[in-house]
Parts: C-alpha cells; structure tokens; sequence
C-alpha cells in the first residue's frame, strides 16, 4: 500500500502543484479532487511548453510533422492507460461536450419509436444529454431508478428495465455525490443480453483518478473523461469511441475522412499532457510494483491508489487515534452508508443542524477545502430523495494524508455548537 513505502506519499505529493498551499488562502488541506484534481508538475510545464509554440497539424514543415508525432504518441499513451485496443481517442471542448456528442450521435441514428435508458445517479452531463436527443429523435426515455440508501445502480435494476428495442444506454462510472463506483461491465452485460447492438456510453469523469481503467472489458462504444479531474489541467475533454459508433454518421465537415471527430485545429499541448499523466501511472506503477510491462504497471498503480484511498476514506468514518471516525459522530449523517464497498476516495456528509454552506465555510476558515453540493440541477436527484437540501463532499485522492485526515476530523467534531 502506498503509505506503507517508506517516503512513497513524500515523492508523490512533490510531483503536484499546490499540494499544501493554495496561491490566493495560503496553507490548506486539499479535500475538493472531485471539484478538479491537483496537477501535475510535468502538466505545467508542458502546458506551458505548447502554449509557446505558433505552429499547426497538418503542415509540410518540421515543426507540423513533430506536433503530429506528439499527438499520435498521446493517443498510443491513452490506448494504454485505458487499455483501449481498438477505437480511437480524441479532444473536444469537455468531458460534457464530448458525452453530449457521442450521445447525441447514437440517438439521431437510433430507429424512431426505439428507446434509451440511463439511471437517476448519472450526473446530468449524461441525463440531460440522453433526455434531450431522445426527445429529439423520437425516442422513449427509461429512468433505471438508483438506491437510495447505497447510492448505487446495479446491472440488475437495468436488467429489469430492459427491452430489445432499447438502442442507446447511458452509465455512470462513478457518482460525483455519493462517490459510489458502478460496476459498468455488469451493467453493459445486462444491457446486451436484451439488446445485443446497443450502443453504450459512459462517463468516466469522477472515476478516472481513482482506480483501473480497462475498456476492452466493458463491451462499451463511447466513454469520455476530463483531464482536470485526472491530474491534467482545465480546457479540454477525451473522448473514446468504438469503431461501431464512429461508423455511424455524425457532425464533421463537408467531404472530411467518415471517421473523423475533432473540429478545428486542437491543442497539441491537451494532448501531450496526457501522455505527462499517463508516465505519472507507470512511474507510480514501478514503485508499488516489479512489472515490466507498461501496462501492467499502470495496473497496479490503479490498485494501489483504489486501496490507499480506500483506507484514508476508512480512516475518516472510523476514526484515528483518539478521533471518533465520522459514523461514530452523532451529529453527522455519512450518504451511502458508512461500510460501502463501492466508494471512490469521495464521503458526503450532513451536520444536523447546520447549514452545508456554513460548514464548509467554516472548514474552509481552518485551511480545509471542501464542496457543498445542493439540491439543484447537478445533484438533485441523489440529495432530494433523501429528504435532503444539501451535503458536504469530501474528495480525496492518494496524494491526500492520514494527517490530513486527521485534521478534518479534529475540526468537525467540534461542530456541534
């Protein structure tokens, strides 16, 4: 485990930026990744590098043709990461955008009177996207309703909305609420057991930091994520598509190659950020692990990171030392459960008594960073069901320490005034 590598967390921490002081408050714990992770320092630099750079793809000059090699070593690192053999990767505006795009490509050339299914935990970068062009194209929407206690869907409550006329579906890989991850293999199984040619997109945005990515394994054709949440920075999206979904018509310009995606002339610099990402992967892989295959370090790093903030989120609901863990606070409400196996380095709280936007502010006051999520347009649907208004996220990932942790535990168990 990475706590366990005597000075592994010290080596980790010196690769980010801002990892203990924020440039406008100054010292702070940083528990607001779900928000947008911290970034790499090779990310920054490289950033900075491309930004410097006039030249375009696509020209018959040294420069051009190095670019080009750029972005295609960033698609071969992506392929790898998320072990993706076949399809093919691109950049848009956001991982918001991008979902919008695939899901509105399957939906305009999906049969009339066919349907789409999505879940009630999906974030509404997917629900609003498979809500709209369904109604659009003339397609029915089926809401597969999560549980509320767990704050998960399971392939069995897709099974059970499933038809064969079902011809575009929507997952969630992980709730930016709940922090639950969703089993997207199971579901996509249960999906085309009743409609084999369904095309499948998901959002992989809150759980890409935090563990594996292997979309050979889930039977997918689209699957976006976004780069600021996963060490990279803000200003674009990634998107993979199967080749099935690519065949199908979608917006490009007039006599393009059919299997383009991309408009415009991208940031060369998004995409060489992605490959500083995916080297931090097989950096970290080397240290928890003696593979020699790239993949196969990337692999364990997904282990190790899906472990460690496995124990700071233990740690946290159960307590450390002489701190009392959040489940053992009576004025504390834990969303999802205070033993749920399906968490993603993310808890959300309730104080009874006090508003969120207080506590957080309050928090924010002794130098810990956290997130109210209200019952509005983006969380709504987990928070109103459970009867309530809002909650405070606290996000991690495994640049977070048990000290840290510490110090919030410390500060909200004196919030009973």
């Amino acid at each position: 485990m990475l706590h366990t590598t005597p000075g592994l967390i010290d080596a980790i921490r010196a690769r980010f930026a801002h990892v203990e002081t924020c440039p406008f408050q100054g010292p702070r714990i940083f528990f607001e990744n779900a928000g947008g992770a911290l970034t790499l320092n090779s990310v920054v630099q490289t950033s900075a590098k491309f930004a410097a750079i006039p030249d375009n793809q696509g020209r018959d000059n040294v420069a051009s043709h190095a670019l080009v090699d750029i972005i295609n070593t960033a698609k071969a690192d992506l392929s790898v990461f998320m072990n993706a053999s076949s399809g093919q990767f691109f950049v848009g505006e956001s991982g918001t955008e991008l979902l919008f795009r695939m899901i509105r490509t399957a939906c305009v050339n999906a049969p009339k009177g066919s349907k789409v299914i999505g879940s009630s935990i999906e974030h509404p970068a997917s629900r609003s996207a498979a809500r709209r062009w369904a109604d659009i194209a003339g397609l029915d929407y089926v809401n597969v309703q999560h549980d509320d206690e767990t704050g998960l869907v399971t392939a069995d409550a897709y099974r059970a909305a499933m038809t064969p006329d079902v011809r575009v579906a929507t997952i969630v890989h992980a709730s930016p609420v709940t922090g639950m991850g969703m089993n997207v293999a199971a579901i996509a199984q249960a999906i085309r057991d009743v409609s084999p040619d369904c095309f499948i997109i998901v959002d992989g945005i809150q759980h890409a930091a935090h563990g594996q990515l292997d979309i050979d394994s889930y039977n997918v054709d689209g699957y976006a994520i976004s780069p600021y949440k996963v060490f990279s920075r803000h200003g674009y999206g990634i998107a993979w598509t199967s080749d099935r979904l690519t065949a199908l018509p979608h917006d490009q310009l007039i006599d393009a190659p059919s299997d383009g995606w991309e408009f415009g002339t991208r940031d060369t610099g998004s995409y060489a950020t992605m490959s500083d990402v995916v080297a931090y992967f097989d950096w970290l892989g080397a240290q928890v692990s003696n593979a020699t295959d790239r993949r196969a370090r990337i692999e364990a790093a997904g282990r190790a990171i899906h472990a460690y903030e496995t124990h700071l989120t233990n740690t946290m609901i159960k307590g450390t030392g002489n701190l009392p863990g959040l489940r053992d606070m009576e004025h504390i409400l834990v969303l999802g459960g205070a033993d749920n196996p399906a968490r993603e380095g993310l808890v959300s709280i309730v104080v009874h008594g006090k508003p969120s936007a207080e506590v957080v502010t309050r928090l924010n006051d002794q130098g810990i960073r956290t997130h109210i999520r209200k019952a509005d347009h983006y969380s709504g649907n987990v928070l109103t069901p459970l009867g309530l208004n809002d909650c405070i996220r606290i996000s991690l990932c495994h640049y977070n320490t048990e000290l840290e942790v510490a110090q919030l535990l410390a500060a909200l168990k004196e919030m009973t005034d």
